[in-house]
Formats: C-alpha cells, sequence, structure tokens
C-alpha cells in the first residue's frame, strides 16, 4: 500500500477560509470555540443513530432523506475537524500516519 499522502486537506482549508474570511468569522476561529463546534456537530451525528437497532444503523443510508441529513453532518464534522487542525497548524496527513502506526503496534494483527 503506497502512503505517500493519505490526508490532503489543502482544498477543503482554502475553501473554508476563503467563506471564512469575507464573513469576518476569523475571530471567533479560535481552537476553543472549534473544539466546541465540533463536538456539537458529532453529536448531531450521534442523534441520527441513537436509538437505532445495529441492523438499521448498516442500513441508514437506504433512506434518501436520512442519507442526506447523515451526509450533512459529516461534512459538517469534516469542516470543523479540518479548520481546527487549520488553525492550530496540525498537518493531519502526518498526525494520522503516526496515529495508524502506533495502533498497529498497540494492536497487531493476528
Amino acid at each position: 500500500m503506497d502512503v505517500s499522502r493519505l490526508v490532503d486537506t489543502t482544498g477543503l482549508q482554502a475553501a473554508i477560509e476563503d467563506f471564512a474570511r469575507p464573513r469576518g468569522w476569523e475571530q471567533f476561529h479560535s481552537p476553543k470555540n472549534l473544539a466546541m463546534a465540533l463536538t456539537g456537530e458529532v453529536g448531531e451525528l450521534v442523534e441520527i443513530f441513537q436509538w437505532l437497532t445495529e441492523s438499521q444503523s448498516r442500513e441508514a443510508m437506504q433512506d434518501p432523506a436520512q442519507a442526506v441529513h447523515i451526509q450533512e453532518e459529516l461534512a459538517d464534522v469534516m469542516i470543523y475537524l479540518t479548520r481546527l487542525a487549520a488553525v492550530l497548524g496540525v498537518d493531519m496527513d502526518a498526525a494520522v500516519k503516526d496515529k495508524l502506526a502506533k495502533n498497529a503496534k498497540k494492536y497487531p494483527a493476528p
């Protein structure tokens, strides 16, 4: 498997900044605020699945309206996560590679 580049958020980071800047939102994009917003969006995603059975959760994307809702919440999570990483100066590609390597050592395949 080629792991030269696993995560490239460059375009998304630029799009988020281009969206936030003309609205004057950069002043609100502190790590604290972004982490709280990210948590809220994850909560909205969890809410979709909260009372579903395991089987229903696996079939959730079969309902078109629910599929749109899930996609929107996943997008919100991705947007806030990407913005938070950018504001903190975290290279998500390096962070993910490092975490995958640590997980491989911690949880070796049988």
